[in-house]
């Protein structure tokens, strides 16, 4: 696809979904959400060897939510690419609807792993990437970690593990927004300097503007072309991009809008959210 008027287009509509499903389920994580939209967007759009229609098929690419908690984003882009219809977004979070809080690879088309303990979505693509490397196997593995998620020792054991396992089919995404729930990462527990820290276990590190369609596309590009080693890509971020109550508000981590402020922040994404 790699039309990036036809991206941008795409990414409103996804994130003007966010704001539909989340005020209609009157829970969720919204700040998260809209701060990756880019990201999940130019791969599930571009990048990713997927097929709505196939599912399961044997060599698809692998993408793991590791920061399960902005499953709206995933759900969001998983229906405007057809692997379900767009009305199953506003049952998010119902007794009996595919889309609970958290991804289940069980029960939503298109999901690969439960996530939603933070760091284990990380070590699951990382043991996803290896077991494509040990079958010889073409497809590979992307991921989205949290910048708060990296406070978990987990993400540093699974890093560690793939660089010396070599797993150059491996790309993360870091959503590095630097807001967490409880408020500024460098004040509930400092992660900087992520660059040095993912270079120094080994990592292929690439800094960009999670926001950059094109910035986006070269570090993946990058990526495929380095060999030996996985790639970290630190994508800076808004928390609530957008919407402009929301941008840079750590206080819209886990917060449905109610109606007035569904309102604004449709008339901010331009316009109400395509059924």
């Amino acid at each position: 696809m790699r039309n990036h008027k036809e991206l941008r287009s795409v990414a409103a509509k996804v994130r003007k979904n966010i704001i539909s499903m989340l005020h209609q389920s009157g829970s969720g994580h919204p700040g998260g959400s809209l701060s990756a939209v880019e990201i999940v967007t130019a791969l599930y759009f571009d990048e990713m060897n997927v097929d709505p229609a196939d599912p399961k098929k044997e060599n698809r690419d692998r993408f793991v939510l590791s920061k399960g908690h902005a499953a709206p984003v995933v759900y969001s882009v998983l229906a405007e690419k057809g692997f379900f219809d767009k009305c199953e977004l506003l049952k998010l979070r119902q007794v009996d609807s595919m889309l609970q809080g958290h991804p289940d690879m069980k029960g939503t088309p298109g999901i690969e792993m439960s996530t939603g303990s933070l760091g284990q979505g990380f070590s699951a693509a990382c043991g996803m990437a290896m077991a494509s490397k040990m079958e010889g196997s073409p497809w590979r593995v992307y991921a989205l970690l949290g910048d708060g998620e990296v406070q978990e020792g987990l993400v540093w054991e699974a890093a560690m593990s793939a660089a010396h396992y070599k797993l150059d089919n491996i790309v993360a995404f870091l959503d590095n927004n630097g807001l967490q729930i409880d408020g500024k990462n460098e004040e509930v527990l400092g992660v900087d300097p992520l660059g040095e820290k993912f270079t120094a276990f080994g990592w292929n590190v690439i800094e960009i503007d999670g926001h950059d369609f094109d910035q986006i596309f070269t570090a993946l590009d990058t990526a495929k072309a380095t060999a030996g080693k996985p790639t970290m890509i630190l994508s800076k971020t808004i928390k609530g991009k957008g919407v402009s109550f929301m941008e840079n508000q750590a206080g819209w981590h886990g917060q449905a809008p109610n109606d007035e402020q569904k309102e604004i922040a449709l008339r901010d994404l331009g316009g109400e959210c395509n059924e």
